[in-house]
């Protein structure tokens, strides 16, 4: 049985556990304000909050239930947008979309409020821009956005003073919550889960499901899974000297908000954002990612540059594999059938390296790669000491340049010769004409991409990285 907190009222079902939350509520439950829009997590019509204990406290993150495994719901809090109505009144944020004329034909403004509901309960400091990105996976076809944008800062306005230790309790007294959102904590603290698991047996191991529900989605529907979130080693980064290690189920936004990827990566931010939406970004996992084998997969081409190495189990024995070395062919793996993913490993990159990431898609937000690249550089007296470029679109695997990072090895920047750069690079990237952009495009979007890479770490050399071959 698959238990949880719906709203207020705890549910159990004997459902499949790959049915999707989405199904649920609005199938069985009846509570339809969640909305069929898409069913490939792009228009967050389906959105709603799930909320679990993490340290001690209760943390809610917004999520697309069109791609969510009912059995990931499991010993969680469920918020559909009936779990945030207040008895004969609009809560404040409802009122703020309605008097700034936010919604009009009304299918998409449920998931904009589960998601502003959402930051609303968030534990850090608010501002505008945040909360602007609480709603970047949610579409509205009717308003043009200027009036949601104006509801969002009226929300903004209200939450921004608040204390970052007891959002709920906030959140109630000025009328963003329903009272019962009060008791939630205790109730999820004394839920009783069935145990986890060792992560051993015939059942599939899934993590977020974000990209197989929308491939696969009837197969997902009928599938018994097993769960990477149920094994709590597996939800933690760490450090231990200069080496860092990621459990198979920490998601990108688990990364996002990592101190120690912040301290690192000080462009941390900016690459986030080009990683799907925030609704997926609290779904979607390190293991997950990876193992999809996408070749334009975006933490694959992040941590090839880290030179990083994937901890493999079967349950009884582990084995370790250089990520470079993981992809064999298109969607073909250096792994077991019966070994699923424990641990990401990497060296932290040294103080005096720049590390940077570049994508670009068809469009600026919410998309897929054409091409994307990452890059990590040591520089000293403008002599590259050390060089690791990686692309994803360009092949059928994400790729490791090696040839061209072995030729930026101990170059100078004063003595570089950006036309013999570009031969090396396209000498080995055999992209292919698909939807995404011509081979050709590909190509030139590449070597356009590492010349940011260099621009990131020379600054003052721009006119010769820009200027032509």
């Amino acid at each position: 049985m698959i238990s949880f907190i719906l709203n207020d009222h705890e549910v159990a079902t004997a459902l499949p556990a790959g049915t999707t939350l989405l199904d649920y509520v609005r199938y069985d439950q009846q509570l339809t304000g969640t909305k069929i829009g898409c069913r490939e997590g792009d228009c967050g019509a389906c959105t709603v909050l799930c909320g679990q204990m993490e340290d001690g406290r209760l943390v809610y993150r917004s999520v697309t239930s069109c791609l969510m495994a009912l059995g990931n719901a499991s010993g969680k809090h469920i918020v559909t947008i009936e779990g945030l109505n207040i008895d004969d009144s609009l809560n404040f944020i409802q009122e703020a979309f309605a008097s700034n004329g936010a919604t009009q034909c009304g299918f998409c403004t449920p998931g904009f409020v589960v998601s502003m509901a959402g930051h609303c309960l968030s534990h850090a400091q608010s501002s505008l821009s945040q909360a602007t990105d609480a709603v970047n996976g949610n579409i509205c076809r009717c308003t043009g956005y200027k009036s949601i944008e104006r509801a969002v800062a009226v929300i903004h306005d209200k939450i921004k003073e608040r204390s970052e230790e007891s959002p709920i309790q906030f959140g109630v007294i000025e009328n963003l919550l329903p009272p019962y959102f009060k008791d939630i904590p205790n109730r999820l603290k004394n839920w009783r889960v069935s145990e986890g698991s060792k992560m051993v047996g015939l059942k599939q191991i899934l993590g977020g499901g974000t990209d197989l529900y929308v491939q696969q989605h009837d197969k997902m529907e009928a599938g018994d899974f097993r769960f990477a979130a149920e094994e709590p080693s597996l939800k933690t980064i760490s450090q231990l000297g200069n080496i860092c290690q990621l459990g198979a189920s920490v998601t990108v936004a688990n990364i996002a908000t990592s101190p120690i990827f912040q301290q690192h990566f000080p462009g941390l931010d900016n690459y986030i954002k080009l990683i799907s939406s925030t609704q997926i970004r609290n779904m979607a996992t390190i293991a997950g990612n990876i193992v999809n084998a996408s070749p334009i997969g975006d933490l694959s081409i992040f941590f090839l540059v880290l030179d990083a190495s994937l901890v493999l189990t079967d349950g009884e024995q582990e084995r370790e594999v250089k990520l470079k070395h993981f992809f064999l062919g298109y969607k073909e793996l250096a792994k077991k059938k019966e070994e699923w993913v424990q641990y990401l490993r990497f060296r932290l990159p040294p103080a005096d390296s720049v590390f940077n990431f570049e994508k670009v898609c068809k469009r600026s937000w919410l998309d897929i790669a054409s091409v994307n690249t990452a890059c990590l550089l040591t520089v000293n007296n403008n002599i590259i000491t050390s060089a690791e470029i990686s692309a994803g679109g360009v092949g059928p695997i994400p790729f490791y340049l090696q040839a061209t990072s072995k030729w930026l090895l101990n170059r100078s920047i004063e003595e570089l010769v950006m036309g013999e750069l570009d031969d090396v690079i396209q000498s080995e990237v055999k992209p292919i004409s698909d939807v995404r952009g011509t081979a050709e495009y590909k190509r030139l979007l590449l070597s356009q991409l590492i010349k940011a890479h260099l621009l990131k770490a020379f600054p003052a050399y721009s006119n010769r990285i820009l200027s032509r071959p």
